[in-house]
C-alpha cells in the first residue's frame, strides 16, 4: 500500500475530504438556520398569522446582553410593535403587489419602508451621542477648501425654496457629515427645522439642490424629539421619507416609462 493509505480502498487524504464535506453541510446549515433570527416566523399571504418556518426551523431563543445594560432576545415571535401598513393590495390574487393609501410619504412602504430601530440615540464608544449639531459638537468644524453650506437656500426638485441651512449635524465616531438642518421658509413655519440627510442633498456654490421631494413637501419631514439629538428610530422615519420622495414626490415618478 503507498503512504497515506489505511486500506486497499481508503486513505488519510480521502478522509480528511469526506469529514470537509460533512463539515460544509454542517456550516451550511448552521448559517441558514442562524440566518432565520430575524424576520421568522413569516405569515402566508391571505391565511392570517400562519407560522411557516421552512427548512430549517427558527433556532432557539439567543439572549444578547447589550453594552448599555439592555437585554434582547432573538428570534422574537411577537409582532406588537408592527405597524399597520397604510396600504392596499392592488388586485386580489396572493401576491400581488400593494399600493399606498393616504400620503404615499409616510405610508412606509416600498423605498419609503424603515426598520424599527431602537427609540434612543446611538452612542460613541464613549457613551455620547453620536450624532449632534456642529453648534454643540466643540472643536469640530468644516474644512476651509469646503463649501460652507450655512445660509444657502434648499431648492427643491420642483425648483421652490423650501428654506435656509441652519447648521449641519456631524457623526462624531466617523467624523462624517450626516444631516443638514433646514429651517423652513415662510412665516408660517416659523422656526420650525427638519433634518436633510446629506445623501440627498447636492451641495453647490449658492445653493442645495434636492431632487427626492419637492420645496413644499420639506414641510412634512418626520421631525424629531429633541432639537440636539436623534434617534435611531429617527433616523429611519427621516431617511425613509426621502427615499419615498424617490417615487412618489410627483405623479410622474409612479408611472411607467413607456
Amino acid at each position: 500500500m503507498h503512504t497515506g493509505a489505511i486500506t486497499p480502498y481508503i486513505d488519510v487524504a480521502q478522509i480528511v475530504l469526506y469529514v470537509f464535506w460533512i463539515f460544509f453541510a454542517g456550516l451550511i446549515f448552521y448559517l441558514h438556520r442562524e440566518n432565520k433570527r430575524e424576520g421568522y416566523p413569516l405569515e402566508i399571504e391571505g391565511r392570517g398569522r400562519v407560522i411557516a418556518q421552512g427548512f430549517p426551523s427558527i433556532p432557539k431563543p439567543k439572549t444578547y446582553l447589550l453594552r448599555n445594560g439592555d437585554i434582547v432576545v432573538t428570534p422574537d415571535p411577537r409582532r406588537d410593535q408592527q405597524p399597520v401598513l397604510a396600504a392596499t393590495a392592488f388586485a386580489r390574487h396572493l401576491g400581488s403587489p400593494i399600493e399606498p393609501s393616504g400620503d404615499p410619504m409616510l405610508a412606509g412602504i416600498g423605498p419609503g419602508s424603515f426598520a424599527l430601530r431602537p427609540d434612543v440615540p446611538d452612542v460613541t464608544a464613549h457613551d455620547r451621542a453620536r450624532i449632534v449639531p456642529l453648534r454643540t459638537a466643540g472643536t469640530i468644524g468644516i474644512d476651509g477648501k469646503d463649501t460652507d453650506p450655512r445660509g444657502l437656500e434648499v431648492v427643491g426638485v420642483d425648483g421652490k425654496v423650501a428654506g435656509i441651512v441652519a447648521d449641519l449635524w456631524v457623526d462624531r465616531a466617523e467624523m462624517l457629515f450626516r444631516y443638514l438642518e433646514v429651517q423652513l421658509a415662510g412665516a408660517a413655519a416659523g422656526a420650525r427645522t427638519v433634518l436633510l440627510p446629506m445623501g440627498f442633498a447636492r451641495i453647490k456654490p449658492r445653493f442645495v439642490q434636492v431632487d427626492s421631494i419637492t420645496g413644499a413637501q420639506f414641510a412634512s419631514v418626520p421631525l424629531t424629539r429633541s432639537g440636539e439629538q436623534i434617534t435611531m428610530l429617527e433616523e429611519e422615519k427621516v431617511m425613509a421619507y426621502y427615499g419615498a420622495g424617490t417615487l412618489y414626490a410627483t405623479a410622474g415618478r409612479s408611472e411607467p416609462l413607456l
